[in-house]
């Protein structure tokens, strides 16, 4: 299906600025469904009387009208006739009697969208009369904001081009909690919902009489911090989202404001106690603070490790000594590598791209002992569990180091590293230009080669092979299934 855009540009002839209007529309609709009880249409006139429905929003708080989506659908006949109306008329229009549809009474409303004096779409406000709620304070309240703010669209001062974008919009909802302000930002009315967060914030008693701003003014402590934008959201003169926090309370407030031309009619100001959420989000941040705190550390005390290994090999006299404590020192390095990269983010899960590329210089610098080596890199290794990083890493420079030792033998060349990976299987190639190395057997006791077979059998649940390369040297082939990834969004 095409999207809301195309449709738009496909059916239409309306300018960027126009369809910039619609989608800002689009994007703040929901509240005017969940007060109006009703399903919203936005349907598109086509230029040959036809009306196309680019956008469909159900109610939160009511039963909805479609069941099935009608995006992409054209208005029926007698659908049509009151659209045109709208359109023509610049002006709200419902019939003098509900159609009878899908079992069940359904009141229709045709609002124009209005943009600078132009009608250019009409909005259908459509309620389930089958399933209708029975009038009370909260309905009635309710359906007048709705229609305060469906007149503002036909006057074409909503939505608002000066509303918050990014995290300031959106929730909360209308059941969340809902607050009616007059002009003067005194609470006309209050939900339940919105009662009990006001409570929970330490206003006793009903809310109604009372200035909203004030109300919140008199509970901030003075060490509180306070968003700018909390005056004019608590007096709802601005369409901006804000919180509070006090007293280990959190709530999320959301104003939309009413008014007429230039003349303010009050406001809407809906309200949600989040303090749990925030709660929670503490602990995810002191929590992921901790464990990369846990990597640093650990990285830290790799590396003094490798120094420690790096100085003793220094005052050995034996060659073979010498050797095998700069292995170790390489080894221990390579995996404190992994734990400085875990340690900057907030995911267990580390670009082995990156890994590798300084793992693979220190190997081969440690290997070539002066000669001239070359490494080459093909392929992407993308990320990678830290379960599968560590034990990948150490793997690929052991086999690196032995390229370049048995491979090469000391004299120059290059090694090309491969990476074939589709999902979680993984084919890495390792292959040297050098003289050639006979296949490890299965009894093969050197230290090197028991460790990448210990560690592609046990972490990687993989195997390994090693044989003569296509063009000379040697071709080591590991194939590996690596762990999925949960990935936290940043």
């Amino acid at each position: 299906m095409p999207t809301f855009s195309e449709m738009i540009g496909s059916y239409g002839t309306m300018s960027a600025k126009d369809v910039d209007w619609l989608h800002l529309l689009v994007g703040d609709w929901q509240v005017i469904a969940d007060l109006a009880f009703a399903d919203l249409v936005l349907w598109l006139p086509t230029g040959d009387g036809e009306f196309l429905a680019v956008a469909h929003v159900r109610p939160s708080t009511g039963a909805t009208v479609y069941y099935d989506d009608v995006v992409g659908t054209f208005a029926s006949a007698g659908v049509k006739s009151t659209l045109q109306k709208a359109l023509d008329e610049r002006r709200s229009w419902r019939p003098r009697m509900p159609r009878w549809g899908g079992g069940y009474a359904v009141r229709d409303e045709a609002v124009p969208v209005v943009r600078q004096g132009q009608a250019i779409a009409v909005l259908g406000r459509q309620m389930n009369l089958g399933s209708a709620r029975t009038p009370g304070r909260l309905e009635l309240n309710y359906l007048e904001a709705a229609n305060e703010l469906c007149a503002m669209v036909a006057r074409g001062d909503f939505p608002s081009t000066n509303s918050a974008t990014g995290p300031r919009r959106g929730a909360p909802r209308v059941g969340d909690g809902f607050i009616r302000l007059d002009a003067d930002g005194n609470i006309q009315y209050a939900t339940p919902n919105a009662l009990s967060s006001f409570h929970r914030f330490g206003v006793l008693g009903d809310l109604v009489g009372l200035n909203l701003a004030e109300v919140i003014a008199g509970q901030l402590e003075e060490s509180s911090l306070v968003d700018e934008s909390l005056p004019v959201v608590a007096k709802g003169r601005a369409q901006w989202r804000t919180e509070i926090e006090t007293r280990g309370v959190s709530i999320s407030l959301r104003s939309v404001p009413l008014a007429d031309g230039q003349r303010r009619l009050g406001a809407v100001v809906l309200c949600r106690d989040v303090s749990e959420l925030r709660r929670r989000e503490r602990e995810l941040i002191t929590k992921d603070a901790t464990i990369r705190e846990i990597h640093h550390r650990v990285k830290n005390n790799l590396q003094t490790v490798a120094a420690l290994l790096r100085l003793q090999s220094r005052r050995v006299a034996s060659p073979d000594a010498r050797s095998a404590l700069n292995e170790a020192m390489r080894r221990v390095s390579t995996i404190a590598l992994v734990h400085e990269m875990l340690s900057q983010t907030i995911n267990e899960v580390v670009d082995f791209d990156e890994v590798f590329g300084r793992s693979l210089r220190l190997a081969a610098d440690v290997a070539s002992a002066g000669s001239d080596v070359r490494t080459e890199r093909q392929g992407a290794f993308g990320l990678v569990r830290a379960d599968d990083a560590t034990a990948l890493a150490l793997v690929l420079t052991e086999l690196v180091t032995n390229a370049v030792e048995h491979g090469l033998r000391g004299a120059g060349g290059t090694v090309t590293i491969s990476a074939d990976r589709h999902g979680q299987d993984l084919v890495a190639r390792v292959m040297d230009d050098g003289v050639g190395m006979s296949a490890p057997s299965e009894s093969s006791t050197g230290l090197g080669t028991q460790i990448v077979r210990t560690l592609v059998r046990g972490e990687l649940s993989g195997s390994i092979e090693w044989g003569p390369g296509p063009d000379g040297g040697t071709e080591v082939v590991l194939h590996a299934k690596l762990r999925e990834m949960r990935v936290v969004p940043a």
